[in-house]
């Protein structure tokens, strides 16, 4: 197959070559317009997505163009990550070696000793982060002032990352006739406006937008609480879903460590990634959760840069994106290569209206869901999971209940009924206390008496029932001498024996 297509952008013969053979025979959108202006010498800033091309649109016009007799740095691509400066590096010498270019990284985290010492190789172009370069500059280890090609990739990201001041730092010190190009997957408008004004020339600007900016395998919900209890729902949806490794965003950078401790001690295997942290730890991080030893990664939009994670079922948002392309990077971290993949935003009532933005301008759908007893389901779901139940059901777990209580109980119970229903003959009234009964009687004499057994007496046994205590002829004996001995308390000797014989 002839490289036709390349080289009517006007690509050399050795690269269009190198293209063809790793598969890349048509140029996408971003690089049929970025290539030509490019090569026109012009500055251009372009916004388009991620895995749109831009690597290759600003790379094949710079190693196309690079003297290769001279020992000077003729161009410098500044990237806000180590990663993604990393990813660009490998793309660059995999063509440079092809045409003699020879390309060095410079990027924080890494030895800056040895850093120091290739440089005295004489590299053509220079890939790093705006950290490391501004460092280099200033202990005149890094000299740029005949560089031609200043390109910064993730634009917006780069100047705001970090100290904010490295990037405009460098720039200032870049050769003023150098052309520049600004290239980023997110665009906002105001911030970018005033960077192109105090660092470009006339710049032409590339709009990419595609007919479907959102993969159509990704599903998109939402799930509402409040600010405090984020955290906790994120934790709650890892232990529902159960995915094999899920992305989590989060916007401040300040609060990301406390984060990553809170979920470390729910016992989940988590690290951050963060635009500021080292070079060995970021390493490190990725390549265990590449590895499957961890669970998660907490992550902000500078440091999900450049990150190419394979088969990432879940990305989870514990604050919502600022905007829809941030919306739309952070979705493009799963439901790659046409699979399946799952979005999840934790915002609170107050910010529902982020969602419903996002669904106009993205044209999505993003439906909201609802943690329900271990479950995420929408609002039918629930309504049909505590609707009121059936009568018949109530009593049949009330006859449940009873045919489980134990044997001896019942039999007491059954005992009581029987009781009920057939009273004592002759009784006037009847009654169950504690297992005994007690039965007022009323014989002929019309002398009342009372009859008290248990279970186990014989009511039919005479011998048992006594006359009243307080009726019989004992009792009225002792009650007679009692008030007498009430009369002869302090009486005369003489009149107590008068009493005594006249009582006997």
């Amino acid at each position: 197959m002839s490289s036709t297509k390349w080289a009517e952008l006007g690509i050399n013969e050795v690269l269009s070559s190198a293209l063809i053979k790793q598969g890349i025979v048509d140029p996408t959108e971003v690089q049929q317009q970025a290539i030509q202006l490019l090569l026109e010498g012009k500055d251009i800033s372009v916004k388009s997505q991620t895995g749109s091309g831009k690597t290759l649109a600003f790379l094949l016009p710079i190693l196309q163009n690079i003297n290769v007799e001279s020992k000077s740095i003729q161009a410098v691509v500044l990237a806000p990550t180590q990663e993604l400066a990393m990813q660009i590096v490998r793309v660059a010498e995999s063509y440079a070696q092809l045409i003699g270019v020879r390309v060095q990284q410079l990027i924080g985290g890494a030895a800056a000793k040895r850093q120091i010492e290739k440089l005295k190789l004489n590299p053509h172009i220079v890939i790093g982060t705006p950290g490391r370069m501004n460092e280099l500059v200033k202990s005149k280890r890094l000299k740029l002032h005949q560089v031609k090609y200043l390109v910064i990739d993730e634009a917006d990201q780069t100047f705001e990352l970090g100290t904010p001041t490295d990037t405009e730092n460098l720039l200032f010190n870049v050769n003023k006739l150098r052309q520049t190009a600004f290239f980023s997957a997110t665009y906002p408008e105001i911030t970018m406006s005033r960077y192109e004004g105090r660092w470009m020339k006339e710049p032409n600007h590339i709009m990419i937008t595609p007919a479907e900016k959102v993969a159509s395998t990704i599903e998109h919900f939402y799930v509402v609480c409040d600010q405090r209890s984020k955290l906790d729902t994120a934790r709650r949806l890892l232990r529902t879903l159960n995915a094999s490794s899920a992305l989590l965003f989060v916007n401040d950078t300040n609060q990301i460590s406390n984060w990553e401790t809170k979920m470390k001690y729910e016992g989940f295997k988590i690290e951050s990634l963060f635009g500021e942290a080292d070079k060995q730890r970021r390493s490190a991080t990725l390549t265990a959760f590449r590895e499957g030893k961890l669970d998660a990664i907490l992550s902000t939009d500078v440091a999900a840069r450049g990150i190419d994670i394979v088969d990432l079922p879940l990305v989870i948002q514990i604050e919502p994106a600022v905007d829809a392309d941030h919306y739309v990077h952070r979705a493009g971290r799963t439901g790659r290569m046409g699979k399946s993949g799952l979005v999840i935003s934790i915002i609170t009532p107050h910010e529902k209206f982020i969602m419903d933005k996002f669904m106009k301008q993205l044209h999505i759908k993003i439906e909201e869901r609802i943690l329900f007893r271990g479950k995420l389901l929408n609002e039918a779901q629930v309504t049909e999971a505590t609707k009121y139940k059936p009568a018949e059901k109530s009593i049949a777990r009330k006859q449940a209940v009873v045919s489980d209580r134990p044997q001896e109980s019942v039999g007491k119970a059954k005992q009581a009924d029987s009781i009920k229903s057939n009273p004592l003959k002759g009784s006037s009234t009847a009654s169950i206390n504690s297992g005994s009964i007690k039965a007022e009687v009323t014989n002929k004499s019309g002398e009342e008496r009372q009859v008290s057994t248990s279970n186990n007496s014989d009511l039919s046994n005479n011998s048992s029932v006594k006359k009243d205590k307080k009726t019989g002829p004992i009792a009225k004996a002792k009650s007679k001498k009692k008030a007498n001995s009430g009369k002869n308390k302090g009486a005369p000797k003489w009149l107590k024996e008068k009493r005594q014989t006249t009582d006997n």
